[in-house]
């Protein structure tokens, strides 16, 4: 009964789905961001897992903030993933010059700087503001990408999801066997690798500081970054008042190897996820506070990494005895 009910429920989204980006290129942007934060919203106070865990991830986040700014910000939260379905509908067959028209580029030669037929770059980043425009902003301006990714729970909607992201040159590097290689590979072929390291999955990982809470983060973007030696930079999207999106690029983050490979690899992880946190803070309503980020935490014995806040690097402290589901 409970996979009827499943199946159900996945039939629903994808055929939801299919007559939303149908219907996008109908419409324009403006009004598909505001159908889909008005569902956002709408959605909130059904999804009440969803609801419960965001707010308790804003009050550990934000614990200087009251009860009625932490409802305030899920609300806005909520609103914001609605708004990034609109706007995924619109890219679904919007052409580059219209992408390239509502998008905004801030140090974007800190990415391209250093790319060469026979070198490319990596992109650290997050699930902050439209990711999805991310690499599709990144395309239609002619930078070739290949992204790590995880194949969605129902194959329909993991090819819907294939198409939107291979609209402009874009390719993905699916987890599992082989994905390293075919990340090796494409940097080797000048393209720009994005790893979206923000979400505690079940991958090679370390502990490190998030908003003050050990997280569990993957580790791939910093063992290709020491194993290939290119530049990198943390690029993040973030949605602007005047409804354009600015995609923004870090200058490169110095990646020398030490003595250490598993140091190395624990203390860049660190560095990547003190730049995410900066994009969230600055932003918070534009970040996915569903997610399960402080889902693991670490036993006696185990170390955090965290990064000095009046310095560029980032060393081990021990882990402390809170814990977070």
């Amino acid at each position: 009964m409970a996979s009827l009910g499943r199946k159900l429920r996945h039939d629903l989204g994808y055929w939801s789905l299919k007559v939303v980006l149908a219907g996008s290129c109908l419409l324009p942007l403006p009004v598909l961001r505001s159908l889909g934060r008005l569902a956002g919203r709408a959605a909130l106070p059904l999804a009440r897992r969803d609801r419960g865990r965001a707010l308790a991830h804003i009050a550990l986040a934000f614990p200087e903030h009251d009860e009625a700014w932490r409802r305030t910000l899920a609300r806005r939260c909520a609103g914001h993933l609605g708004t990034v379905l609109g706007e995924v509908a619109w890219l679904w067959s919007a052409p580059p010059d219209a992408v390239l028209a509502k998008t905004e580029f801030v140090g974007l030669e800190h990415l391209t700087g250093g790319l060469r037929p026979d070198r490319g770059a990596i992109l650290v980043t997050a699930h902050c503001g439209n990711w999805e425009w991310l690499g599709l902003g990144l395309g239609a301006y002619g930078i070739a990408m290949t992204a790590a990714a995880r194949e969605v729970y129902d194959p329909r909607l993991d090819e819907v999801a294939r198409r939107l992201r291979g609209r402009f040159g874009g390719e993905p590097a699916l987890r599992g066997k082989g994905a390293g290689s075919k990340l090796v590979q494409a940097i080797r072929n000048g393209r720009v690798d994005g790893l979206l390291i923000d979400q505690d999955i079940d991958v090679p990982g370390v502990y490190v500081d998030f908003f003050g809470r050990p997280a569990w983060t993957p580790t791939g973007a910093a063992l290709l970054a020491l194993r290939t030696r290119c530049p990198v930079v943390a690029g993040f999207a973030t949605r602007l008042a005047n409804g354009r999106m600015r995609l923004s690029f870090s200058e490169p983050i110095q990646t020398a190897p030490g003595a250490d490979l598993d140091t190395d690899v624990a203390r860049l992880t660190a560095i990547f996820t003190a730049h995410i946190e900066r994009q969230v803070r600055s932003h918070p309503e534009q970040w996915v506070w569903m997610h399960r980020r402080w889902k693991h935490q670490p036993g006696e014995g185990e170390t955090v990494w965290r990064v000095d806040r009046d310095g560029p690097d980032a060393a081990p402290v021990p882990a402390p005895g809170s814990r977070m589901g």
